[in-house]
């Protein structure tokens, strides 16, 4: 099932190969679960909620990975971007003063632009 959906043959890879290649991915990435919501929830910053950032943290990696994998079929993991996150929270939320809420609606606007 598994060689239909990816056409590993076809790739030259294997099950197992595809599978310590993930987990050898999700350990090199697992970092940002933690540095993320800390980054996005320090009083300073941003303030949001740590564990409502972990979850949004882990469930959008997950769902843009899935998607990479099954609409794209090509096997790369995707997280959000610790770069940017240091901007929206420490120079928008915490030096500029926007609302953390305001300033998703930013991010979400300029994605859609």
């Amino acid at each position: 099932m598994l060689e239909r959906l990816f056409r590993l043959r076809e790739s030259g890879t294997t099950v197992r190969a595809e599978l310590v290649g993930g987990a050898t991915t999700f350990m090199t990435m697992a970092y940002i679960i933690i540095v993320n919501p800390q980054l996005l929830s320090v009083p300073t910053g941003a303030g949001m909620d740590f564990q409502a950032v972990m979850v949004a943290t882990c469930l959008s990696s997950a769902a843009a990975t899935l998607l990479m994998a099954f609409l794209a079929n090509y096997p790369i993991a995707l997280a959000p971007g610790m770069g940017l996150n240091a901007y929206f929270s420490f120079l928008i939320c915490g030096k500029m003063g926007v609302p953390w809420q305001v300033a998703l609606g930013i991010v979400f606007i300029s994605g859609v632009v």
